[in-house]
């Protein structure tokens, strides 16, 4: 099924720069539990990524990412991710995150 340009639209993907990662040993798989900033309009938000395979921690710290802002919150364990982090998935759950080429602002919309 097609996604019409208007459901396109509703999709809020935003630019976001990573604050904190720390491990998610609770997660059923191996993932971190991320802080991202989006700027002074959308503010903090959690997430938690599977993306242990590529990244080390201190490497993902001040790592521009893009994100989905508008789908409801989802309870993971105890943990409550407040956005949806993107990234092109390949073979056995390896995990490449989508960011910009050049550092921008963050909270940029991506459209």
């Amino acid at each position: 099924m097609d996604l019409t340009w208007n459901e396109f639209e509703r999709v809020e993907m935003r630019v976001g720069t990573i604050l904190e990662a720390n491990d998610f040993p609770e997660a059923r798989k191996p993932a971190y539990q991320l802080t991202i900033d989006f700027g002074s309009t959308i503010g903090i938000r959690k997430s938690s990524a599977q993306i242990t395979q590529r990244y080390a921690k201190e490497d993902l710290v001040g790592k521009q990412i893009v994100a989905v802002v508008n789908f409801p919150k989802k309870q993971i364990g105890k943990f409550m991710s407040e956005c949806l982090v993107l990234g092109s998935v390949g073979e056995a759950n390896d995990i490449v995150l989508l960011s910009p080429d050049f550092k921008v602002e963050n909270g940029l919309r991506i459209g």
